[in-house]
């Protein structure tokens, strides 16, 4: 699973490919995406920890 790091890192990339066109909705919802993440990045990294573990405690062993 992605850091909270790594993940940033990606959608801001895929928001710069969109960031010719500041109107455009892909950049739009990409731009805030990464805003709103960056700003509660605490949060962020909290469900990434519990999504972790969700997906530890389905495997079958």
């Amino acid at each position: 699973m992605l850091t909270a790091e790594q993940l940033l890192d990606k959608i801001n990339k895929l928001r710069k490919d969109y960031s010719d066109d500041p109107e455009d909705e892909t950049y739009q919802a990409l731009h805030h995406t990464m805003l709103f993440m960056s700003y509660k990045v605490g949060l962020l990294k909290e469900y990434l920890q519990e999504a972790a573990e969700r997906e530890r405690a389905s495997r079958p062993e």
